[in-house]
């Protein structure tokens, strides 16, 4: 049986020649051996929020594993999940347990599976990226073999397979490191790019998460702070006296004070692309300044969302956007209706000027050629793949142009 599949863009649309919704990890095997004696590729899909195209497969099986959510088990700060379990509902299951993630992205519409096979991350000069809090996991290689990951069973897999693309196998149970439930204050402020670069890295520094949007339209920004709600407020946001006339946004203003699923994502009502870059931190400044002055001259009249801006703590995951260097993100943003290509492309070059890694679930367009240099461990990666998947059972044409040489 199959379906025709559209992300949560609509810029992806195709029809896999079968879907699949495996109730346990048994029938996940069943499916990857009948399509390695077949020879079909086999694709697992998340929440479909990725507007890359990692998951088409037009002559392939599509495997969703909506029906294999949920905790499996607690024990201390680690909880166990299925991998198909999304991130609004991991999150209330967590916190009725009385524990929480360390740190979030924006949404919470995915899939813990895809979110940390893509390098999904929030903000905060002490937080990794959502793969880091992967401490195990479980998956169906291509062979069919199921295979524990960890610090203690096949620990040579485990920088290769916290953030694997998919490439791997099926990833159908995760170990997550966690921590007792908490609440975190959220609190936004607006004022001039010129004031927000100034202040950016005490405003990192003092903040346990903190952001910002710049709007092209208008030059200004929107400063986003989340921090313990126990903790006190002063010292961590301050304006200068004029920002932007009068008005709200003169102050700092608290938005909502809850536990961490419910204050660090945000509703997503409006469809958007999107480009976002990982680079080095001192590269920063000089990217985003010619960022900003090209947006400013070439695009301004077509760009109608923002531009948002975050940091990543350094990892030694192989395949992760922050490998071995502390890092901030410039993400732009365009709304559905309107076009994005050569806005993107465009910011796409300045990114690769400064050494920028591309975000595996957005917009890019940087084949294995490219990739290759950007990540130290390439080949490492390369090597546990074959290994894993020696019929390249999960190379789909897609991934074969990001893994694959030509």
């Amino acid at each position: 049986m199959s379906r025709p599949f559209v992300n949560w863009s609509g810029s992806l649309t195709f029809t896999p020649s079968g879907y699949a919704e495996p109730a346990d990890e048994d029938e996940v095997r069943e499916l990857v051996l009948r399509a390695r004696e077949s020879g079909t590729t086999l694709r697992p899909v998340g929440s479909g929020h990725s507007s890359s195209p990692l998951v088409r497969t037009d002559d392939g099986i599509l495997v969703s594993l909506d029906r294999m959510g949920g905790v499996v088990d607690q024990a201390g700060e680690r909880a166990t999940v299925r991998g198909g379990s999304r991130l609004k509902a991991l999150g209330e299951g967590l916190y009725e347990a009385g524990l929480a993630m360390d740190n979030l992205g924006d949404v919470d519409y995915q899939s813990i599976a895809g979110a940390t096979a893509t390098g999904t991350h929030g903000t905060g000069l002490g937080f990794g990226n959502l793969s880091t809090q992967v401490a195990e996991l479980r998956l169906v290689t291509g062979t069919g073999e199921v295979l524990d990951v960890s610090a203690t069973r096949n620990t040579d897999l485990l920088p290769a397979a916290r953030l694997s693309l998919g490439a791997l196998g099926v990833v159908t149970q995760l170990t997550l490191d966690v921590q007792p439930r908490y609440e975190l204050r959220r609190m936004a402020l607006c004022a001039p790019i010129e004031w927000t670069l100034d202040h950016l890295a005490e405003l990192q520094h003092t903040n346990r998460n903190m952001d910002f949007y710049w709007y092209p339209r208008s030059d200004l920004t929107q400063i986003r702070t989340l921090n313990r709600a126990e903790d006190p407020i002063e010292g961590r946001m301050w304006a200068p006296r004029r920002v932007v006339g009068s008005g709200p946004w003169n102050e700092p203003r608290e938005l909502k004070i809850g536990p961490t699923h419910r204050t660090i994502p945000q509703d997503r009502t409006l469809r958007f692309e999107e480009i976002e870059y990982m680079l080095p931190s001192e590269a920063f400044p000089a990217c985003f300044a010619e960022v900003r002055r090209r947006i400013l001259n070439r695009h301004r009249r077509t760009v109608a969302w923002r531009v948002l801006v975050r940091t990543i703590a350094a990892d030694d995951i192989w395949l992760s956007n922050a490998y071995g260097r502390s890092t901030t993100t410039i993400a732009c943003l365009q709304n559905t209706s309107l076009p994005y290509e050569e806005y993107f492309r465009d910011m796409e070059a300045v990114f690769r000027q400064y050494g920028g890694r591309p975000h595996w679930g957005k917009k890019h367009w940087l084949t294995a050629r490219e990739l290759r240099p950007l990540f130290p461990r390439w080949d490492d990666f390369q090597a546990a793949r074959r290994r894993l998947d020696p019929d390249g059972v999960f190379l789909t044409p897609d991934l074969a142009r990001l893994l694959e040489e030509a």
